[in-house]
């Protein structure tokens, strides 16, 4: 395929969104070390040296990818908390449950996005994690301030939170809890966070 023609095919950046959505294929199907440049360029059509346009290195493809997970996780939790009932404890809950969902249905991804953000030199990923989280740091700050959660470092209340439901979905994904308990186990959590957490 010529240059030209791969242009007229992936224009105004098409070819780096053909080239992300392959790469999460291959990242779901084959694991992080398999991911290649040259073997995402044959499977979207293109020459082995177009993806070096929009990723000169391997690695910015990984941390393109995190910082897109990170962004679809975010809107998921933003409309959990936009869509939720107005009850605390209820947008909580659905906030919550966005992020056991999004954190079952892509493990890979997951595991991905989380090893990247702590990485030296990655501060766009680490915004972006920061933005994907704000909905529910938002609202352990409504809980504090309405005296529903104990007062505090909220990051310390959010970390129990997330430390909690990240272990679910790993325990999940990992096979060792059957995947149809998720939404019972992530409702007991945020009671019992609720109450752990309680003034």
């Amino acid at each position: 395929m010529s240059e030209r023609t791969e242009q007229r095919r992936y224009h105004h950046g098409g070819l780096r969104a053909a080239l992300l959505e392959a790469a999460e294929r291959s990242l779901r199907e084959r694991g992080t070390e398999q991911l290649s440049l040259r073997d995402l360029a044959r499977e979207v059509g293109v020459s082995h040296a177009a993806p070096r346009r929009h990723f000169p290195e391997r690695q910015d493809l990984l941390d393109a990818l995190a910082e897109s997970g990170f962004r679809r996780l975010g809107e998921r939790i933003r409309h959990a908390v936009a869509n939720g009932d107005a009850d605390f404890a209820s947008r909580l809950g659905h906030a919550t449950a966005a992020f056991a969902d999004f954190a079952t249905e892509n493990p890979a991804l997951l595991q991905l996005m989380n090893a990247t953000k702590h990485q030296p030199n990655k501060a766009e990923v680490r915004l972006s994690a920061e933005r994907a989280f704000e909905p529910l740091v938002d609202l352990i700050r409504e809980g504090q301030d309405s005296h529903i959660l104990q007062a505090g470092p909220y990051e310390k209340i959010g970390i129990i939170l997330y430390a909690t439901i990240n272990g679910l979905a790993t325990l999940i994904n990992s096979g060792l809890v059957d995947a149809e308990q998720l939404d019972e186990l992530t409702e007991a959590a945020v009671q019992q966070f609720l109450k752990g957490t309680a003034p």
